[in-house]
């Protein structure tokens, strides 16, 4: 069977998105060899999370001048002849969306929701975002054939805002990548510790800091403690509110910031830390607190999303 993947979060995403594509794609390929396995990234430049060195695994890219620089167009209805020029049989969309106008009857469709954060909490996004992502999600849990949750909530969520059948969804839970299942030594543990100057204790968060994921409430709470704490990922604008709390209350030594950190060397960081703390006003799932768990690690969370289902 050959089955085509939208990889761009395969690709390019270090986060819940593209964690999930790769081990996606991972298991899959591991246990049903005898498949091909296309997968669609939109342009070259990948991450160093990506390991394709099995036949069975197949880079496609545009070929096309147009959509080499039009890639989101290519992704949202050119990657349609592509997808018939390969006879795939069936398209998953990993991340809430399918190309446009694909024959059903030639390549049946797949598509996994993660949430859908942005209906219920619309002042964290644009008026531009969310219009294209209720359009994106409606189209395609209206067309797929077959509808992934990653939770129960978010499969209520779908039924209730997209009145979608929910005889259409069926929940599969998200995993987490084999190195969080490893034993790391005491001497690497140490090494990585060293190479980013990390405290013997900590509080460890991994996740882009955002407004929804809420990690300043915890920088707030240590402010009269002597706590530690590690903050692992990509900064947007609600970080320079952050840093600018650092800066006026002088816990510039008591708080690290890491990005891009290589697999191996967060799972290293996900062990030697003495809790973990996820403070996300909603989650349709969040995977770093199952890679925190694998590692051994007290989770403290909130209430929110997948883990009280409301």
């Amino acid at each position: 069977m050959k089955i085509g993947f939208d990889a761009k979060r395969f690709f390019h995403n270090t986060t819940g998105l593209g964690n999930y594509s790769r081990d996606l794609v991972r298991i899959l390929s591991a246990n049903f060899p005898e498949n091909k396995y296309f997968l669609y990234n939109p342009k070259p430049k990948q991450i160093d999370r990506v390991f394709i060195d099995n036949k069975i695994l197949i880079e496609k890219l545009p070929v096309s001048k147009f959509y080499k620089t039009h890639y989101a167009l290519w992704r949202l209805f050119g990657i349609k002849k592509d997808i018939e020029t390969d006879r795939i049989e069936i398209f998953h969309g990993l991340s809430g969306e399918i190309p446009l106008f694909l024959n059903p009857s030639k390549t049946k469709t797949i598509v996994t929701i993660h949430d859908l954060i942005f209906m219920r909490y619309p002042k964290l996004y644009s008026f531009i975002d969310k219009k294209i992502h209720y359009w994106k999600f409606k189209y395609a849990t209206k067309n797929a054939d077959l509808i992934i949750a990653i939770s129960e909530q978010t499969k209520k969520d779908i039924v209730n805002f997209l009145k979608i059948n929910p005889e259409k969804i069926k929940v599969i839970y998200q995993g987490c990548a084999p190195v969080f299942k490893i034993e790391k030594t005491e001497k690497f543990i140490a090494e990585t510790k060293k190479k980013y100057n990390l405290p013997e204790e900590y509080l460890l968060n991994v996740g882009t800091i955002e407004e929804r994921k809420n990690i300043f409430s915890v920088v707030k709470a240590i402010k009269d403690t002597t706590i530690k704490m590690v903050i692992i990922g990509r900064k947007t604008k609600y970080c320079d509110s952050i840093l600018k709390y650092i800066e006026a209350n002088e816990l510039k030594n008591r708080i690290i910031f890491l990005e891009n950190v290589p697999l191996d060397e967060l799972a290293a960081i996900y062990k030697a830390a003495k809790i973990f703390v996820y403070p996300s006003i909603f989650e349709g799932f969040g995977i770093p607190r199952i890679d925190a768990l694998f590692s051994l690690v007290p989770v403290l969370s909130c209430k929110g999303g997948c883990v009280w289902v409301a």
